[in-house]
């Protein structure tokens, strides 16, 4: 990822977003913990105007009660006007650092929810394992298969998933401490022939991963650090990374509307409109989505979205005379 988000946000409960009006009621004074936290020409023609004012409809709350109107008010606020690399760039080096100061433990980079784990996994291993065999040759059986595991952490979900699908699985993180933990888990877990390759020290928006080489991208609780632009830019880079049929899967916290920004580990929790929007401009067609399943009520919604470089084949339904025809028990 950016950074290792591997744990949950605390939703900070409901607020109400009128464009016309301008409101937003605030939020509930709950804290937030870290997080576990896709025709016609005239269409494809839509202008970059056209997607900046779709964003100007975006309004959201911090996590100290701040409203704003649109999502262009956060970042100005947030990072300064476009051009401005010295407040981005320290944007990107507080959210490291309060992560620097988070436990290298599966409870640490779940901000204390390290019970959610398992079901994280089930979760994860049920969306794989049906587009595994929806996008994979075979269901990728007799193929030697690679991951990319962004926002890596410790290496909780490569250790405990990816490296039981994949033969090699690399590993993206940006803080030394969890990588050097990942590195140490890796070492007694999996095979001659199932294995983590790489560890990469580098924060997702400086990462160019190499030209075809992965099957499958998965970027978890990480996503949310990168500011809108770096977002878009990492995506477009990670294209060409993909083999023939590969595909992403981007899972990660939503807000119910809008968005809400974290001012304490300097990430933005996007709500699904918003998501659908940079997946839009990333040019990513939205082949799957999913929510996830058994996480505790206080916690934000999350969903699991699998996302591709390929237009999704259309399925069209017809009914069967055969069936049509068939009779029927007349209740």
């Amino acid at each position: 990822m950016l950074f290792s988000l591997s744990s949950p946000f605390v939703s900070i409960g409901n607020f109400h977003c009128n464009n016309h009006q301008n409101h937003i009621s605030p939020p509930s004074t709950t804290k937030l913990a870290s997080p576990p936290y896709q025709y016609r020409r005239k269409r494809e023609r839509r202008s970059v105007i056209t997607l900046l004012s779709d964003s100007m409809e975006i309004c959201g709350v911090d996590s100290e009660g701040k409203e704003f109107d649109s999502v262009q008010d956060m970042w100005r606020e947030e990072i300064g006007e476009e051009g401005d690399e010295t407040r981005k760039t320290q944007w990107y080096r507080d959210g490291v650092s309060y992560w620097e100061g988070v436990e290298a433990s599966v409870d640490g980079v779940l901000g204390g929810y390290g019970h959610v784990n398992d079901a994280d996994i089930i979760g994860s291993e049920v969306f794989l394992k049906t587009l595994m065999q929806e996008r994979l040759v075979n269901g990728g059986a007799n193929q030697h298969l690679v991951a990319l595991d962004c926002g890596s952490g410790i290496g909780r979900i490569t250790k405990n998933l990816l490296i039981r699908y994949f033969n090699e699985v690399d590993l993206l993180e940006p803080v030394e401490q969890f990588l050097d933990a990942a590195r140490e888990n890796m070492a007694s877990a999996g095979s001659e022939t199932h294995k983590a390759t790489n560890f990469f020290c580098i924060p997702l928006q400086e990462f160019t991963p190499a030209a075809g080489r992965y099957d499958v991208i998965w970027v978890q609780w990480c996503i949310g650090h990168l500011t809108d632009d770096d977002f878009v830019s990492f995506f477009n880079r990670a294209k060409a990374c993909l083999k023939p049929g590969g595909f992403f899967v981007v899972k990660e916290n939503h807000a119910k509307k809008g968005f809400v920004l974290d001012k304490e580990d300097h990430s933005i929790t996007r709500s699904d409109p918003y998501f659908k929007q940079l997946f839009r401009r990333c040019g990513l067609h939205l082949y799957r989505t999913k929510d996830q399943k058994g996480l505790p009520q206080e916690l934000f919604a999350v969903k699991m979205y699998a996302l591709t470089v390929d237009t999704p084949p259309k399925i069209h339904r017809t009914r069967s005379k055969t069936h049509s025809n068939r009779p029927h028990i007349i209740k």
